[in-house]
């Protein structure tokens, strides 16, 4: 299976979210599930916003924009 989202998404993403120091060794394990939760949540919502404003730019409608 290929990688969902690359590393440095991952890493932004956790700081971001307020939970970047526990991952600055490139050790994950201390990561809850709920903190792993929230950065999928929030890595959906920034793809459907990136596809709604490339649509957006294209003079299209993206299904999932709002």
């Amino acid at each position: 299976m290929g990688k969902v989202m690359s590393e440095e998404t991952k890493y932004k993403l956790a700081h971001d979210l307020g939970f970047g120091e526990k991952v600055e060794d490139h050790d994950w394990s201390d990561v809850t599930t709920g903190e792993v939760g929230s950065m999928v949540r929030e890595a959906i919502k920034r793809g459907e916003q990136a596809m709604a404003e490339e649509a957006k730019a294209n003079g299209t409608v993206h299904q999932n924009a709002q």
